[in-house]
């Protein structure tokens, strides 16, 4: 049994009429009419006639009235108290650049939409500052890429993301197609951030585990002047999907990689839970929602989600 069949119920018997009372709920008589029947058949028991002057209810149907209008009434007594006791409060939460780019204002509208009285503080820095700020409690989310620097918080996995080959058709003009080996990236010059950076670190991480010999010419600790430095032909560079959302419709060339070592995790990771505020609590699972959401709907490009 749905409340919108005990709504369309007293209606029907306020209004005296299937039709006036279809007008009334903005929905069409026939619907409504098979919504009553499948009330009728779950209760098993007849609570309308018709009649040559509309619809009344029969005996049944008089007693189900006066408890259908209590349980109305106590449904709408539960949702403004629940509009009333909403939940307030402020949450920060970090993310790497080429993370807020495509997961930023999803999850901002998110928020909005479920928790529009907590007061949200988004947070944009490399990912190398995250775990910092994680660790002196001057967050209490961020979406990291580096589990082992977080020290004692809750760290969950979320999606993996393949790095792609960035560049001008100048620079790349010797790798044919949209994928290549990685050994095709050997004496390109890449431009990436410092080694502090979470994607270098896992750039390095990578190259160590698979005897991958890059070159790295230039190291510039900011997507926008590193996209420009691309832009400007003065090397490559090495970045997940969620970068891509930057290149508009320019024309940089963007080249897969057939190797699956070529990518990074992203965890989110938070305070404790005894140390979470409910609004943080909240913020977490619309958090992780929307990253889920992203991939499933392909707007997060290059990732794929865990199995948890």
């Amino acid at each position: 049994m749905e409340l919108r069949q005990l709504r369309y119920f007293v209606r029907i018997v306020e209004t005296g009429s299937m039709g006036r009372a279809a007008i009334d709920l903005n929905i069409g008589v026939s619907a409504l009419s098979q919504q009553i029947s499948r009330l009728e058949n779950e209760l098993a028991i007849r609570l309308l006639q018709r009649t040559s002057r509309g619809v009344c209810p029969t005996d049944a149907g008089l007693a189900f009235y006066s408890q259908a209008q209590l349980a109305l009434r106590h449904a709408n007594d539960a949702v403004l108290a629940a509009r009333q006791a909403r939940l307030s409060g402020h949450v920060s939460v970090g993310m790497a650049p080429s993370t807020a780019s495509v997961l930023g204002l999803p999850f901002i509208k998110a928020m909005r939409e479920s928790y529009a009285d907590v007061r949200l503080h988004v947070v944009e820095t490399l990912s190398g500052n995250l775990a910092r700020m994680i660790n002196t409690r001057q967050l209490d989310l961020a979406v990291t890429f580096q589990q082992d620097k977080i020290q004692r918080w809750s760290a969950r996995p979320v999606l993996e993301e393949r790095l792609f080959l960035i560049g001008t058709p100048a620079l790349l003009s010797a790798i044919p197609g949209d994928m290549t080996e990685p050994a095709a990236l050997a004496g390109l010059p890449l431009i990436m951030p410092s080694p502090g950076h979470g994607l270098r670190a896992r750039l390095e991480e990578i190259c160590h585990e698979n005897a991958l010999h890059l070159t790295v010419m230039t190291e510039i600790d900011g997507l926008t002047l590193l996209m420009n430095a691309v832009r400007s032909e003065l090397g490559v560079t090495l970045q997940p999907g969620a970068a891509l959302s930057h290149l508009h419709d320019e024309a940089l060339r963007v080249i897969g990689i057939h190797n699956p070592v070529l990518s990074r995790a992203n965890f989110l990771v938070s305070l404790s839970d005894d140390e979470l505020s409910p609004a943080g609590l909240a913020a977490r699972v619309v958090l992780y929602r929307v990253m889920q959401q992203l991939v499933e709907q392909g707007e997060w490009p290059g990732a794929t989600l865990y199995i948890n």
